[in-house]
């Protein structure tokens, strides 16, 4: 069955019971289990033991396996110092600060989007930091964690892509650099396509204007607008019927009353300079061959490490706070414990996801997308198209970006190379472009949970709310693909793409796709 079509069942099926059902870990069994019993030829025996060895693979894979270990303490690590900047009253003093200063709700809602854009050196350390610093400002406003969680998930990935000096800058550049001279491209380097690659990925400009679209705009498109109202008439911020979210911490404890913004400005400050510097010191040690410059630091950079010293300097910080304000040691056991809870959601899905992760790989769900791209006889004018639409597919079903990009970015610019070089600019941009939609609509995307997980939003509620929002920029996406494989132009094409965008936004607002409460009530 691998490499066939039945290698789509597990992938499908999977994304099916998620709409349907709308619980995450139940529709993520099912798929692993049908995945696993399809590699094992329904072979019950065999199929237990394989998903207990691609379990115990995400800790132990002939060693520790320490990148998954590192990222899974961060999140643990994050939590407690969620946790402690709760509980010393920094993030309720800081909300309050922030009220004082930020008269509007969408000034509340401006801060992540603009912070999103702002951080834009790796993924995942956007979605979290930028969750723990706007969540305080948009709770006080009654922004849903719902719309929280789509601004920081449609800024995230979209700016890290475009960026050269990011975690996914460098890894891309590397492999154009590759790809080219696989191909024998010599009018250009790796990093002067990447800079040329920027203006046609559509995608990105599209999602990055509607979110900015959807703050001034007051958009409420689809289920968002349940969510929306929700918050804003009744102060819920998220769905009270789907239970403990990612992060969350409830009432478990009582804010201190006398908190202050530097318990919860100081230890976000050590846990971005923490991060920053710990990429950089990593970067710096594992770049042994050329110049070290900014570009071979990131492109060497230990991600995942660095996130957990960032993640360590801030819990140490904010439990040093928190002990000096409230002289009490014996409480801080409850603390970290209420802490290490409100991170168990995140865990459990992000764990599922990559074990169907695994099982979509070892079925050639990927492989199997990319040889019916290959085998058809397509029109080099829809290239750009074609590859933006099956990249997204690919990545909505394996829930990677990055492995999107290792198998599409040599299809694409092999295709390009054979039939016309002067596409190989749009293939290649196409091809990030579905990436990150496919990524954003994927319920197993590991950016996708974080993301929910930094503003404390139900999983399948962002996924279901960012939806709708995604489509509307892949369906400008298309049209400016389209254009470009007619006309051989980027900007054009790009312009249009984002007229596209700002008139699906009038027509969505024309439509009712609005909540119609009075703003400045909600306080």
């Amino acid at each position: 069955m691998e490499g066939t079509f039945y290698s789509l069942i597990p992938a499908v099926l999977m994304l099916v019971l998620v709409l349907l059902t709308r619980k995450v870990i139940l529709s993520l069994g099912i798929g692993i289990v049908v995945g696993a019993f399809m590699l094992t030829d329904l072979n019950i025996v065999e199929g237990i033991s394989l998903i207990v060895s691609i379990f115990t693979a995400i800790f132990y894979d002939g060693g520790l396996n320490m990148g998954n270990l590192y990222l899974l303490s961060f999140l643990f690590l994050l939590g407690v110092t969620t946790a402690f900047m709760t509980a010393s009253g920094g993030s309720r003093a800081f909300g309050k600060w922030a009220v004082e200063r930020i008269q509007t709700r969408r000034g509340a809602k401006l801060i992540p989007a603009v912070l999103g854009i702002i951080i834009f050196i790796d993924d995942y350390f956007n979605a979290l930091a930028v969750g723990q610093v706007a969540r305080p400002v948009t709770d006080r406003y009654k922004v849903s964690r719902a719309k929280l969680a789509y601004f920081i998930d449609s800024t995230s990935a979209p700016i890290t892509v475009i960026s050269p000096i990011s975690s996914w800058g460098a890894y891309i550049i590397g492999t154009i650099g590759s790809i080219l001279v696989a191909n024998e491209v010599t009018d250009f380097g790796g990093f002067e396509a990447f800079i040329r690659m920027i203006p046609a990925n559509f995608y990105v400009f599209a999602a990055l204007l509607l979110v900015f679209l959807t703050i001034f705009m007051k958009l409420d498109v689809g289920p968002m607008k349940k969510h929306e109202r929700r918050a804003m008439e009744k102060g819920e911020l998220t769905d009270p019927e789907q239970g403990d979210v990612p992060g969350d911490l409830g009432d478990e404890f009582k804010e201190h009353g006398k908190g202050k913004i530097y318990h919860l400005i100081l230890p976000i400050v050590a846990l971005i300079a923490g991060t920053v510097i710990s990429m950089i010191v990593t970067g710096v040690r594992n770049t042994t061959e050329g110049p070290v410059d900014a570009l071979a630091i990131f492109a060497n950079t230990n991600v995942n490490i660095s996130l957990f010293a960032g993640g360590l300097a801030s819990v140490v910080l904010a439990a040093v706070l928190y002990i000096i304000q409230s002289g009490e040691k014996s409480s801080m056991g409850h603390v970290l414990i209420q802490g290490l809870k409100a991170m168990l959601p995140a865990i459990y899905i992000l764990v599922f996801a990559w074990m169907i992760g695994t099982i979509i790989d070892n079925l050639g769900t990927g492989e199997y997308l990319a040889q019916l791209f290959t085998e058809a006889n397509i029109s080099v004018a829809y290239l750009p198209l074609i590859i933006f639409l099956l990249s997204g597919f690919m990545a909505l079903s394996t829930g990677t970006s990055w492995g999107t990009f290792g198998i599409m970015l040599p299809i694409a610019g092999e295709i390009a190379a054979v039939t016309d070089v002067t596409m190989m600019i749009p293939a290649l941009s196409a091809v990030l472009a579905g990436s990150v939609f496919g990524d954003h609509c994927s319920p197993i995307s590991d950016t996708t949970i974080l993301s929910s997980t930094g503003a404390g939003s139900n999983h399948i509620d962002h996924v279901l709310t960012q939806l709708p929002y995604a489509l509307v920029a892949a369906g400008a996406a298309a049209v400016g693909y389209i254009v470009l494989g007619l006309t051989g132009s980027i900007w054009m094409p790009l312009i249009l793409t984002l007229a596209i965008v700002v008139i699906a936004a009038f027509v969505l607002r024309a439509a009712g796709q609005t909540v119609d409460i009075d703003e400045k009530q909600v306080m």
